[in-house]
């Protein structure tokens, strides 16, 4: 997903020049941004409107990178900026897993029937425990990245980046909320899951890899 960013940012930069001549700062939207995706993302859980509560979400994450061309277009963006949008978009990505676990445990009367064995109760067990593992791969994924800059090395690989995971995630969101099959939605925390444990292996071989070249 990260080969279609550059080509979004020129169909954005209108918007991020009326932020800047409105005098909105890069931080604003992000902070803005931020805020809006956590509240839509555990009202989406609590309420069960999950198709509305996916297709809001992904308008938002469209305009993540939003920040970014006004900080451009502002002469540049700060480190501290670059700090806050990494930071409160991990708080927006547990948000969003957190959503979908008050989903499964708040609303299994709109998916399950006890009277059809095509929705067997053992799924809001399942789906909530594969959702906290893949909030921890997530996590400990974007840790990776950061402790290993720390020690000189890079760990940007990896075979699920933020944009992929958020895609599997807001896929399983919205096709669960128009069929009704909740079997869709276990299949991509499942994916989400697995992919997110292959690219935490990918980052921790590639420091290593980096760090026996150099002799370490």
């Amino acid at each position: 997903m990260e080969r279609f960013r550059s080509g979004w940012k020129r169909i954005i930069e209108p918007i991020a020049r009326l932020c800047v001549r409105l005098g909105i700062s890069a931080n604003a939207v992000t902070v803005v941004g931020s805020v809006l995706s956590i509240l839509v993302a555990l009202l989406t859980g609590m309420t069960g409107w999950l198709f509305w509560g996916a297709f809001v979400l992904t308008l938002l994450v469209l305009f993540d990178s939003l920040d970014g061309s006004v900080a451009a277009l502002s002469g540049g963006g700060t480190r501290f900026g670059a700090f806050l949008d990494s930071t409160l978009d991990r708080i927006a990505d547990w948000a969003t897993l957190a959503g979908i676990i008050l989903y499964v445990n708040l609303h299994s009367d709109l998916w399950y029937d006890p009277t059809e064995t095509s929705f067997p109760d053992y799924m809001t067990p399942y789906i909530t425990g594969v959702t906290l593992y893949a909030i921890m791969t997530s996590f400990v994924t974007s840790y990776a990245r950061a402790r290993a800059e720390s020690v000189g090395c890079e760990a940007k690989n990896g075979v699920a980046t933020r944009a992929d995971r958020l895609t599997i995630i807001l896929i399983g969101m919205a096709l669960t909320g128009l069929t009704g099959q909740i079997a869709i939605l276990a299949v991509a925390m499942t994916l989400l899951a697995v992919l997110g444990t292959i690219t935490v292996v990918q980052r921790i071989l590639e420091v290593r890899r980096q760090m026996s070249r150099a002799g370490e």
